[in-house]
């Protein structure tokens, strides 16, 4: 592990569980708009795959940008917002931190799909908070606070602005981190 946000391969594998659970429940929305595209659903699948110890590390990081392509194909910002997540989770095999970046992208899917609704946000961010393991909130906690390290997803960059910002720092707050 070169920085804090990696994790151990345990620990990933672990985290990528709920990484997978937290991009599944926004993926019909990409697949409503790109049906035959199957990046998305494959990339959770992969997340899954390598928490069961099928996929290695090492081959997950030639293939993690794959799914993050799949968003081109989506027609709106909450089927964008649903590829990002899948990739996301994808990613957690590479460095633990996605996996904060694919539940603040799920949050951000169900969002953008109900405007309407002040509480769906903060509906879906209780849903992930809930799903946690023991295992899986001890291992984000270990996690710096975003913004702290700059290397890695969890730096100044993409994931510490806007809705995903907020939503990251919402759940390490709810975590104690």
């Amino acid at each position: 592990m070169s920085t804090a946000q990696g994790m151990t391969e345990t620990e990933r594998r672990i985290v990528a569980v709920w990484a997978a659970d937290c991009a599944e429940r926004v993926l019909p929305l990409f697949d409503a708009e790109a049906p035959d595209d199957d990046r998305a659903r494959d990339a959770i699948a992969r997340a899954r795959a390598f928490a069961r110890g099928e996929l290695t590390a090492a081959g997950e990081i030639r293939r993690r940008f794959v799914a993050g392509r799949a968003a081109h194909s989506a027609a709106s910002p909450a089927g964008v917002a649903a590829a990002r997540s899948a990739a996301q989770a994808a990613g957690v095999a590479h460095m633990g931190a996605h996996a904060l970046g694919a539940a603040a992208y799920a949050v951000k899917a169900v969002e953008l799909t109900h405007p309407e609704d002040p509480d769906a946000r903060a509906a879906e961010v209780r849903w992930q908070l809930a799903a946690l393991s023991p295992e899986v909130a001890s291992a984000l906690r270990r996690l710096p606070p975003l913004g702290s390290d700059t290397a890695g997803p969890l730096g100044p960059g993409l994931l510490a602005s806007g809705t995903l910002g907020e939503v990251i720092r919402e759940i390490q707050a709810a975590l104690g981190a």
